[in-house]
C-alpha cells in the first residue's frame, strides 16, 4: 500500500518534488521555516544544491528559497 518512500531534501534529486511530512528540529527552527513557507502537507521541489554542503534551493509555491543544508537536513519529504 505505501509505495511513497520518505527521505530528508538533500537526500532529494534536483527536480524532484515531494510532500513535506516532517520538520524534525526545535519551535524556533520550525517557525523559521514555516515564515519561508515550508510546513507539513506542503508540496515542495528542489531546484538545485551546491557541492559539498552548500545551500539548497527549493521551489515552495510560486516562490524560490534558499536554506542551508542543515536546516535542509531536518525536513522530511515523501517524494513521488
Amino acid at each position: 500500500m505505501k509505495d511513497k518512500r520518505q527521505i530528508t531534501v538533500p537526500q532529494m534529486q534536483p527536480g524532484q518534488s515531494g510532500r513535506v511530512i516532517q520538520i524534525l528540529g526545535g519551535h524556533s527552527l520550525v517557525n523559521r521555516l514555516n515564515s519561508l513557507g515550508i510546513i507539513p502537507g506542503k508540496r515542495i521541489t528542489k531546484v538545485s544544491a551546491m557541492f559539498m554542503r552548500g545551500p539548497v534551493t527549493l521551489q515552495v509555491g510560486r516562490a524560490q528559497v534558499a536554506i542551508g543544508f542543515g536546516m535542509a537536513g531536518r525536513i522530511m519529504v515523501e517524494v513521488d
